[in-house]
């Protein structure tokens, strides 16, 4: 892979004022050149030359570019024509058509980033808000990397000792102290915990905070999912029970996604379709971080009571979520004052409380944010592998309870260290790297 010289267009698919074409590998200087109406590129300067008869371009040359090796990039007018012909008549040169995720696995492979900071370029390419360019662009620049090679750290400095021992076992020398290795293995094991308690909320950043919209048939779910997007997505009737399926729909407050989810009104039926889409509605709520009850404001305040204690009884942590009564329909004048107090007035038909009502989505995220740790995960690989890691410590404690022999405390430490290495590339395999990669595009 390193010997050839890989070639694609970088930037998005279709017209444009620009694309970019980039060269990278050993040869990529003197392929470029047998094209260009220049002899030389100085390094790291915008050169204006001539691609042969077929365009005007500027081209950049850089002795170790993205990828770690010498890198061409060619900026020409952004016609599918030119973009194709740029790129054919470098592979005729000698160049080949780099394969999906190439750049960066070259990049990974030569050292210029760990594969955690790889993954996060695909998710940076991905991103559409503040928040997950936010979380992207922490990983990328190796905070997240820093605090597993620090842990890995230690996992290899236990496996050291422990080994040492080994090694003088005929001596019954014991170089670690046992209670002092257990609390060093707790610590780590800690750590870990914590990081991992964090993937649901990176996660829900990454792809949207679940918000799922609940109350009874005509509370005005639908009307409320409507007025937040500002957009006519559910049908909206006078008829009980229109919506018997969830209806989910994302719209973004400041930079942070959320994902709505429109459900059936819930109430006692013999109706089999209404009962699944009430199951439905239930199991939207179980998944939730934030809870939107909906709360016809003209009925009694004893309805949302009894609803909200049948969700808790069907499994529902409601003292787990954010959870709010939205009292719709109180531009009424039939409206009960009193309820007020009790949770957020509305109207979805007016449009007036929304504001406020967004406001506590958002501070609720926010807050969430604040309060954990200054990393958050948000890729499913690597919570699977930090829960592995942890399974291998969680032995080695068990173990050192036990009084088990150096050599094998250190089989789960080794353990352990596989799995964290995993995470980063300081273990890797060709099926793993090959997964990895082929969610990028071509050009990056």
């Amino acid at each position: 892979m390193r010997s050839e010289t890989i070639v694609a267009v970088t930037t998005p698919a279709g017209v444009g004022g620009i694309a970019v074409v980039r060269l990278s590998g050993t040869e990529a200087l003197s392929i470029a050149l047998r094209h260009l109406s220049v002899k030389e590129l100085s390094p790291r300067k915008a050169t204006y030359c001539h691609f042969g008869a077929l365009d005007d371009v500027i081209a950049v040359y850089y002795p170790t570019g993205y990828t770690g090796e010498p890198t061409v990039e060619i900026s020409c007018h952004g016609s599918l024509y030119v973009q194709q012909a740029v790129v054919e008549t470098l592979v005729d040169a000698g160049a080949r058509m780099a394969e999906a995720g190439e750049f960066t696995m070259r990049a990974f492979v030569n050292g210029r980033m760990d594969l955690s900071q790889a993954e996060a370029v695909a998710d940076l390419v991905d991103a559409v808000t503040p928040a997950q360019h936010r979380l992207a662009v922490s990983q990328l620049r190796g905070g997240y990397a820093k605090v597993l090679k620090e842990l890995r750290q230690q996992l290899l400095d236990l496996t050291s000792l422990l080994e040492l021992e080994f090694d003088f076992s005929q001596e019954d020398v014991e170089f670690a102290d046992r209670s002092q290795l257990s609390r060093i293995v707790d610590d780590i094991g800690s750590k870990i915990s914590a990081l991992r308690s964090t993937f649901h909320l990176g996660n829900a950043l990454k792809r949207g905070i679940p918000t799922a919209i609940i109350g009874r048939p005509n509370a005005g779910k639908s009307s409320l999912l409507n007025a937040l997007l500002a957009d006519n997505r559910a049908i909206v009737s006078p008829i009980a029970g229109t919506t018997r399926d969830t209806i989910e729909e994302t719209f973004n407050i400041d930079g942070v996604t959320f994902r709505l989810i429109d459900t059936a009104g819930l109430h006692h039926t013999d109706d089999l379709l209404e009962n699944m889409g009430i199951d439905r509605a239930i199991a939207a709520a179980v998944e939730a971080d934030i809870i939107l009850y909906v709360h016809d404001a003209t009925r009694p305040w004893t309805e949302a009571v009894e609803d909200l204690q049948a969700l808790q009884d069907a499994g529902v942590k409601l003292g787990d979520k954010h959870l709010w009564v939205v009292l719709n329909k109180f531009d009424l004048p039939e409206a009960i004052e009193a309820s007020r107090k009790l949770g957020i007035a509305v109207s979805s038909l007016k449009g007036t409380g929304l504001d406020a009502l967004r406001e506590l989505m958002l501070k609720a995220v926010t807050a969430d944010v604040d309060s954990a740790s200054q990393t958050l995960l948000t890729n499913a690989r690597h919570y699977d592998a930090l829960g592995r890691t942890n399974d291998a410590l969680l032995q080695v404690a068990q173990g050192l309870k036990e009084g088990i022999p150096s050599d094998l405390l250190a089989v789960d430490l080794r353990d352990a260290l596989y799995h964290l290495g995993t995470i980063t590339g300081e273990v890797a395999n060709n099926e793993v790297l090959g997964n990895i990669f082929s969610r990028f595009c071509v050009g990056k």
